[in-house]
């Protein structure tokens, strides 16, 4: 057996937005819920929230989904961090809470939004904790706070280094994220025996994917290599980040602007070349008319080509 790396777009997708159950113990297990309020039912939503941006394309939001009590749950794979990301996060968050409202609708009734972010990458690298959990909390009193948002980010190469080997499920899950990839063969037995995550196992198999799946893996592993490829010589010339996001933002107004001018100028040319056209076609109409009434008038072909500039093969067909 051969098994595919679930951090990929394609297998992250494949295994959480398709599989509510496994979703649900995924999420039961990651996200900090209080007590007595597990996630029992849960309904896929639409995940488009914001449109793509250049310098974060890959962290587009993956699943977004609903529970039975009107919760909702934003979970995304990051497999770069920027700054910018945290920002990504709280917007798609605040979108998703404010979606619920229509006419009809009061604010005391939202229901709160979770947004659970795996990053593989290190983003606090002087923390020794992996497993960072947000709230809107009073700063003089940390116990009120205000209901609605809830963040949790995890940095998965630091929970791979701490090497836990705890049976929480939890801990198993995010074992299944940062052991599982292709060079794996065989799973671990505490992994193959839990049920959701022995059937999250099934669904990496090598063997389940087509063709064109596959294709597709790897083109999602190149673009990530690219693009951290481009971001580290940016950095290593001394760029910032936001100079190195500005950047990515200058080409798309470039081309977009680009594109604006080739447009204008090829209507200029398009219509330069009209006219020129149609000049000509004018003129030969013109000489064509001037043409049969000489030859009305009983001139012969040779004074008829050099009144009008046609030839005589011209004028004989006429």
């Amino acid at each position: 057996m051969k098994y595919l790396d679930p951090k990929n777009d394609l297998t992250f997708k494949k295994i959480f937005g398709r599989h509510p159950l496994l979703l649900k113990s995924f999420l039961n297990a990651l996200l900090p819920l209080p007590e007595g309020s597990v996630i029992e039912q849960l309904e896929y939503l639409p995940a488009e929230l914001v449109p793509e941006i250049p310098v974060l394309k890959h962290s587009i939001v993956d699943v977004r989904c609903i529970d039975n009590m009107g919760r909702q749950f934003i979970v995304e794979m990051q497999m770069q961090w920027t700054t910018g990301f945290m920002q990504r996060v709280l917007f798609n968050a605040s979108k998703a809470y404010v979606s619920q409202l229509d006419k009809s609708v009061h604010y005391k009734i939202l229901q709160p939004v979770y947004a659970l972010s795996l990053v593989n990458e290190t983003f606090e690298p002087q923390k020794k904790e992996y497993y960072h959990h947000y709230k809107i909390v009073n700063i003089a009193d940390t116990q009120k706070q205000i209901e609605g948002l809830e963040f949790v980010f995890v940095e998965l190469p630091k929970f791979k280094a701490q090497n836990i080997a705890e049976k929480k499920l939890q801990v198993l899950w995010l074992r299944f994220m940062t052991e599982i990839d292709e060079s794996m063969s065989e799973a671990p037995k505490d992994l193959l025996e839990m049920p959701e995550i022995k059937e999250a196992l099934d669904n990496l198999l090598i063997s389940g994917f087509s063709k064109a799946e596959l294709e597709g893996y790897d083109r999602y592993w190149d673009s990530v290599r690219t693009e951290k490829t481009l971001q580290a010589g940016f950095f290593e010339l001394g760029w910032t980040e936001g100079e190195h996001a500005g950047l990515k933002k200058g080409e798309e107004i470039g081309l977009q602007k680009g594109e604006e001018i080739g447009l204008q100028k090829g209507e200029e040319i398009g219509l330069q070349k009209g006219e020129e056209i149609g000049i000509e076609i004018g003129v030969k109409r013109e000489r064509t008319n001037l043409a049969l009434n000489a030859r009305a008038l009983g001139l012969s072909i040779q004074e008829i080509a050099r009144l009008t500039g046609l030839s005589e093969e011209e004028i004989e067909k006429l």
